[in-house]
């Protein structure tokens, strides 16, 4: 999982101890055990502890290793944490706890007390908490956004908006595509505007990736959405929270991308295809054109249609279909 300074992209508003928390979310409380009252400054998710953070667990099958960190864990579930953990507490409402404690402790571009300070260089506003190495093009009426770093020969054109991300060498981001864009984070029983899920992580875009014109790759939710090294997404591809595409990936245009999907090495995939959220696709895998994906995919699979499944199996149910009289 890769790091960053979340602090560069999502000031701090101040920190928290642990009984701030406790009182903030009193209402949500069902059941607590608190050791220690640290103060917190940051969020972790269960791939990446960090020190002084909270840490929301939603799910009974978990790995999650602390060792001598100071963390506070927010649950809606009581599995096992009086064994696991010195600092807990459980609660009943976990995405209202989520939203009061973040909306508290950092300034984020969902809430309207979020600011940058930006700067008017060839036509574009660049904020002056950015970092763009001089070797760079940037083109005309683009905004790139506090935190933001892009590394040497990089080109952006017109109209591309770059907010909470960090990209590489050598890449190309073309017209009107929006990087580090909110996440789709709500809560199904209490939608609406003034409901969102913070999303404090980042986009990472590593060296020698080309990204189309009209694209959009959210940022991640707590950690990162990652675009690898080498990559080729075509035009009107969207990229959703927490996606993970690894290196060589080829990807067509209209293609839709749900969050937290994760692809290996050397992916191809085709025009529109769609993909469910919360799967793994292997290393080589092959997605013709128009398929939808509801599953993980093994290594080197050629797939089609929907659900995706083996190409040859997808061509013979084909065959049936029309001697049937289906067109």
């Amino acid at each position: 999982m890769i790091n960053f300074d979340r602090k560069n992209f999502f000031p701090l508003k101040k920190t928290i101890s642990v009984k701030d928390i406790c009182f903030l979310i009193n209402k949500n409380i069902i059941e607590s055990k608190i050791n220690d009252n640290f103060n917190i400054d940051d969020i972790s998710s269960l791939e990446l502890i960090r020190n002084n953070s909270v840490v929301f667990l939603n799910r009974e099958n978990f790995n999650l290793d602390i060792d001598s960190k100071k963390v506070l864990v927010i649950s809606d579930i009581k599995l096992n944490l009086h064994q696991k953990f010195e600092n807990f507490i459980i609660v009943n409402d976990l995405n209202n706890s989520y939203n009061l404690i973040l909306n508290n402790l950092f300034f984020h571009e969902d809430d309207v007390s979020y600011t940058d300070d930006f700067i008017m260089q060839r036509g574009s506003y660049v904020s002056k908490y950015s970092e763009i190495d001089k070797s760079c093009f940037i083109g005309q009426n683009c905004v790139i956004g506090r935190g933001v770093k892009i590394g040497k020969n990089s080109i952006i054109k017109n109209n591309v908006v770059i907010k909470n991300a960090i990209i590489g060498s050598d890449v190309v981001i073309c017209d009107n595509t929006s990087i580090g864009t909110t996440g789709f984070g709500f809560d199904f029983k209490l939608r609406g505007s003034k409901n969102l899920n913070p999303q404090i992580g980042i986009v990472y875009i590593d060296d020698n990736s080309h990204v189309g014109s009209s694209c959009t790759v959210d940022r991640g939710k707590i950690d990162v959405t990652y675009i690898g090294k080498n990559c080729m997404i075509d035009n009107l591809v969207h990229i959703a929270h927490n996606v993970i595409i690894n290196n060589n990936a080829c990807i067509a245009a209209q293609t839709g991308i749900s969050g937290s999907v994760k692809f290996g090495i050397n992916c191809t995939i085709g025009g529109q295809v769609g993909f469910v959220g919360h799967i793994n696709i292997g290393n080589n895998v092959i997605i013709s054109a128009r398929s939808g994906v509801t599953k993980d995919l093994k290594d080197n699979s050629i797939v089609a249609g929907f659900p995706a499944i083996d190409i040859k199996l997808w061509k013979r149910k084909l065959v049936r279909e029309r001697k049937n009289g289906y067109k």
